[in-house]
């Protein structure tokens, strides 16, 4: 195992619990003042950009993609999270806070749409008692005759931890003894 900061463990802890936490709060917030799913504020932008706040429960991935294999999308979840847990501090990939900092926001956002995929949050669809095996979704954009997919904050740390590692990955590879330099904390090593 390579050695990395005992401060790794910290930083990954707490930003993945930041996520989750940002994450379920703005879920739970937007839909308990809207009144559930598939309700809109009306758009606040209403130009060339447009903007709204619409609750949607999306039972596949993103844009809707594999509609019904909720629990399937959770299993992943679970196997993606105890990989990230693994690589990073198992197989001392922890050693660069640039990927520790992708892989803490990366977590946070699978975990919040685990929580959801579960059906934790309580919320069903309309005319069914039945709670929604689904992720709450609720930031709606329009740019031009484009309509983005509606998607929460769970996807924005998602989306964010995957262009850190995009970023990373046209970085050198350390050298192959690398275990005998110390860890360097400075981005995006």
């Amino acid at each position: 195992m390579d050695r990395y900061p005992a401060s790794r463990i910290t930083v990954y802890s707490v930003l993945t619990a930041i996520c989750l936490a940002v994450d379920l709060g703005s879920k739970s917030v937007i839909f308990s003042r809207l009144g559930g799913p598939f309700q809109s504020t009306g758009w606040y932008l209403d130009g060339w950009l447009k903007f709204e706040l619409h609750t949607s429960l999306n039972q596949g991935a993103l844009w809707g993609f594999g509609q019904g294999y909720a629990l399937w999308f959770a299993g992943l979840s679970v196997v993606a999270f105890a990989g990230i847990v693994f690589w990073l501090f198992f197989r001392g990939a922890a050693a660069s806070l640039w990927l520790t900092s992708a892989l803490g926001l990366i977590s946070g956002g699978t975990l919040g749409n685990l929580y959801d995929r579960l059906g934790l949050h309580g919320e069903s669809f309309p005319g069914n008692d039945r709670v929604a095996l689904a992720v709450r979704d609720f930031l709606h954009f329009q740019l031009g005759p484009l309509d983005w997919a509606i998607f929460n904050l769970a996807d924005s740390f998602l989306v964010i931890g995957a262009a850190m590692l995009f970023v990373q990955s046209f970085q050198n590879d350390a050298p192959a003894n690398s275990a005998a330099v110390p860890a360097d904390d400075s981005a995006p090593c």
